[in-house]
């Protein structure tokens, strides 16, 4: 066996033991991908990438369609070591614009019929574009690659980016070794064999995603990707989910409360899932029952936590019938993983079990790319000691540890939610308001509501009524579907507190008042 340093080998050592399983199959179809066809089509596109100059430490930037050939070019970076990341097709052009100015990719590669936003694309010099679906029949050969031991395990395998207060979205780094460590872990704890399939309804530039891809590829199990069109239909990604006998579902709490609320999902649905695990939001604990309530007596429900800058998931907690005896407070985070310690940072040191959550240990990622400002604020030297270099993430999740040493999400040092299993600065949301023509001050508010989800509401004073729908609309084409606020209300003033700031306690007993 091979000494499995970076994720390539470690995808060679599938490939070695395996070849003929099934990597890949599409439900909707019926197309199966084995292992060694993703392999070969990885390294053909390998060749593609070098021949045309990309090299290790290169960016490319992806729009993936979950095609065979969008997950074999994700492989073939990743063989390259080449730092990939994967764009919303769905956003608009000015969030794009930002993020690829952060990243400045050698090369977008493109997975769809057509390329979104591609005048903007060429207007802004991205020019250099590999559309998978064209992509030419003379390849390299693999004698031309690089030895793929070139690449360390502490060398970024891909950036992820979440948004950012300031307006710019922030590019959280991963490394091979982070995700081998990550990808070990999952399937220790959740019995990952390969004999399992495993959904992936997230979508690709999600974090949650991550868990879905590498989990099931690097494990030698099949991987079911569902397209964001068929999630969106409630009734046909559960067909989708019982016809590919997918074991291991994961995704947003949203998606289940949907499938929930249209009533899509039945007892005799996912016939073969033995887990079902959510995270990236709390799960409005009625909403959980009644999924525990139909399929809790032959599957698991696993709630995970983590932060995108630390591998994704850091704590994992299976939900026993004892969690429903409290129906006010979200399920218990549980127990950190193994591969994790961490600080409590507490807010008043009288009480040294709540607190920020301070996440140490070889999951904790590379720190944002190109952005060493928000980096050393983010990613810090552990406050408990100056003994030797010890760098941990500021997560902003306030926590109580319990007498088991269980967290329990307490919510946030900043302005930051959780929405739609979403990471969201309010600030960023802010910043594109305050862009609108006339618009002389503004806030946004997340307003939770009685049924446990929540809603994004923006507040504007300007001197013209401009209507709310117009104004939704215009900072619709700034941020992207999750972030754009469910109404904006125009007032004379906002109102402001004894400091003179914007008063947002007065704002959500605004919203909350009748109208």
């Amino acid at each position: 066996m091979a000494f499995i340093s970076n994720l390539p080998i470690a995808f060679a050592e599938v490939i070695r033991n395996q070849p003929e399983r099934i990597a890949l199959c599409y439900p909707a179809t019926g197309e199966k991908v084995t292992y060694a066809e993703l392999a070969t089509n990885a390294e053909a596109i390998a060749g593609v990438l070098h021949s045309r100059g990309l090299r290790q430490g290169d960016v490319a930037a992806f729009f993936h369609d979950k095609s065979p050939a969008a997950y074999a070019a994700m492989l073939a970076c990743l063989r390259l070591g080449i730092i990939y990341t994967n764009l919303d097709a769905d956003s608009p052009w000015e969030r794009l614009r930002k993020i690829l100015g952060s990243c400045e990719p050698r090369l977008i590669i493109n997975a769809f019929e057509q390329l979104p936003h591609a005048e903007a694309l060429n207007l802004a010099g991205h020019a250099d574009v590999l559309h998978l679906r064209q992509h030419p029949s003379g390849l390299a050969s693999a004698e031309t690659l690089p030895d793929v031991r070139g690449i360390s395990g502490a060398f970024p395998a891909y950036i992820m980016f979440t948004s950012g207060s300031t307006g710019m979205p922030k590019g959280a780094v991963m490394s091979h070794a982070n995700l081998l460590l990550f990808i070990a872990w999952g399937r220790d704890r959740f019995g990952i064999t390969n004999e399992d399939v495993l959904t992936n309804a997230n979508p690709i530039y999600f974090d949650n995603s991550v868990f879905d891809f590498y989990t099931a590829i690097f494990s030698g199990a099949t991987l079911a990707p569902i397209t964001n069109a068929q999630a969106r239909d409630a009734r046909l990604l559960v067909k989708l989910i019982n016809t590919a006998n997918c074991t291991v579902w994961f995704s947003v709490p949203s998606l289940l409360v949907y499938l929930l609320t249209t009533r899509a999902l039945g007892a005799a649905d996912f016939p073969s899932i033995r887990k079902i695990i959510f995270g990236g939001e709390g799960f409005p604990k009625p909403k959980l029952k009644q999924l525990y309530d139909l399929l809790g007596h032959r599957c698991d429900l696993e709630n995970v936590y983590g932060p995108t800058e630390c591998t994704c998931i850091c704590s994992a907690h299976t939900i026993p019938a004892a969690d429903f005896e409290d129906m006010q407070n979200l399920a218990t985070l549980g127990p950190l993983a193994q591969n994790f310690d961490h600080e409590i940072l507490p807010l008043d040191e009288s009480d040294p079990h709540f607190g920020e959550l301070f996440l140490r240990g070889p999951q904790v990622g590379l720190g944002y790319y190109r952005d060493p400002e928000r980096t050393v604020r983010a990613f810090v030297q552990n406050p408990r000691h100056q003994d030797y270099a010890d760098i941990g993430y500021r997560t902003g999740d306030l926590v109580r540890r319990d007498e088991r040493g269980w967290f329990h999400f307490k919510g946030r040092a900043d302005f930051q939610i959780k929405h739609m299993g979403y990471r969201i600065e309010l600030e960023e949301i802010e910043a594109a308001l305050s862009t609108l023509p006339g618009v002389r001050e503004c806030a946004v508010i997340y307003q939770r509501l009685g049924d446990g989800m929540g809603q994004i509401l923006g507040y504007a004073a300007m001197p013209e009524q401009l209507p709310t729908d117009e104004l939704v609309r215009q900072v619709a084409a700034i941020v992207p579907p999750y972030m754009v606020p469910r109404r904006i209300t125009v007032l004379d003033t906002l109102p402001k507190n004894a400091n003179g700031k914007i008063d947002r306690v007065a704002l959500l007993a605004l919203a909350s008042s009748p109208s």
